[in-house]
């Protein structure tokens, strides 16, 4: 009997080893007031809307990632967004939201006065992942830098959070990225991102992504990106893309200039 149960308990410890490893998603920037994961200080205008659909395919171990995010001006400074996280074939076998996380931003400094832009957010995620993916929910927040230089804008944000459940540790991440304005619909992307997650002493992952966002539409942004993670760390690769939506819609004035003759 125990050479049978042998192999079933083999798996079940490798995949709980697995889940006690994931590494979990929490509030993510909607573009295109983003790179990939890092944050701009740039934000909504006020009464303006975004909705993102976005979705990762995870390369060794392989798996996927699809995120609805939403996000609101509340005033041309500070704006409120949610991040809700799903994942499907987890170890091949486990399907299931992540905690989702809301945030709020807020822009305390502008580049036109200060030469630097700066805002933090002040973010939650709610214990309502399955067990595998979850944290028991988490709370926490960050520091935005922004500036830009020419056709080029970089980012730069520090963030601190606390895990809902106490056996966890703290979680630290740094994220550096640019975007840079090949013309007037396409912008470059570049992002490293480090972080020190819920199950590690350390910061255990560090990932260079790579990518473009094409302003299809006055309304719609595509970004496409990859990513290589650089640490003995899994998922070694992933592929990257999104489809966000800016609403109201605001149409151009265009105004005539007549000469007299």
């Amino acid at each position: 009997m125990a050479k049978y149960l042998l192999p079933f308990i083999l798996i079940v410890l490798s995949i709980s080893k697995n889940v006690n490893a994931f590494d979990l998603t929490g509030l993510q920037p909607i573009a295109p007031y983003g790179v990939f994961s890092t944050f701009s200080a740039d934000s909504l205008p006020k009464g303006k809307a975004a909705f993102s659909t976005d979705s990762d395919i995870l390369l060794d171990p392989d798996y996927y990632r699809f995120l609805l995010k939403s996000g609101y001006g509340i005033t041309d400074k500070l704006e409120i967004s949610i991040t809700i996280p799903y994942v499907h074939k987890w170890a091949d076998t486990i399907d299931g939201f992540e905690d989702s996380a809301i945030g709020l931003k807020h822009r305390i400094f502008d580049e036109e006065r200060f030469g630097l832009s700066v805002a933090y957010i002040l973010n939650a995620s709610l214990p309502s992942g399955r067990d595998e993916f979850s944290t028991d929910g988490r709370f926490g927040g960050g520091i935005i830098l922004t500036k830009r230089i020419g056709p080029v804008k970089g980012h730069v944000n520090f963030f601190y959070e606390i895990p809902g459940k106490g056996s966890f540790d703290e979680e630290l991440i740094f994220g550096a990225g640019l975007d840079f304005s090949a013309s007037h619909s396409v912008k470059i992307l570049a992002e490293l991102y480090s972080k020190k997650s819920h199950y590690s002493e350390k910061f255990d992952s560090l990932e260079g992504r790579f990518g473009y966002r094409i302003k299809a539409a006055d309304i719609l942004y595509t970004t496409i990106g990859a990513g290589f993670n650089f640490k003995d760390k899994s998922p070694d690769y992933r592929i990257m893309f999104s489809l966000t939506f800016l609403y109201p819609y605001e149409k151009r004035i265009i105004k005539k200039i007549y000469e007299e003759e």
